[in-house]
């Protein structure tokens, strides 16, 4: 039995993830998928999933968020901004009146507080981060309109 196991992994290796294996393959275990985020706050297929929930003690949020690729959030602002740390595959950030920048594995995005800003999986491979919002007895995120394609890709 161990030793069929370890043959299907091979194989799935070497054939490659069947459709739906690539969340998997980038949640890779560590945090649970999370359901799929709403369309009212996503385009594309984004799976949220809270890890810190809020109180009044730590006053904090974060969660992890998996974007298939060409998954994106809506323009939103924190009141009190918001980190990102990239656990896994390759995305997107922008904030308002920058170039979008490619964000990677290993890498921290710092938002600043009450500006607009998005993030999401680049156009080919999805990406992994933790999220995480400071003080949120200030309030924790105001959602607006989607980012375009034109946007996005841009």
């Amino acid at each position: 039995m161990k030793r069929l196991l370890v043959t299907l992994g091979i194989l799935i290796v070497v054939i490659g993830p069947c459709k739906g294996q690539e969340k998997a393959k980038m949640n890779d275990g560590i945090f649970p998928m999370g359901e799929k985020g709403p369309s009212q706050f996503f385009t594309g297929n984004a799976y949220p999933y809270g890890l810190v929930q809020v109180d009044s003690v730590y006053t904090t949020l974060a969660g992890n968020v998996y974007f298939e690729s060409g998954a994106r959030s809506n323009w939103h602002t924190h009141p009190s901004g918001q980190i990102l740390i990239v656990i896994d595959g390759v995305g997107y950030h922008q904030i308002e009146g920058q170039a979008k920048e490619t964000i990677r594995k290993g890498d921290v995005v710092k938002c600043p507080p009450n500006i607009r800003h998005w993030h999401g999986a680049s156009k080919n491979e999805g990406m992994s981060h933790i999220y995480i919002i400071p003080n949120t007895e200030k309030g924790i995120v105001e959602w607006m309109e989607p980012v375009s394609d034109e946007q996005y890709n841009h």
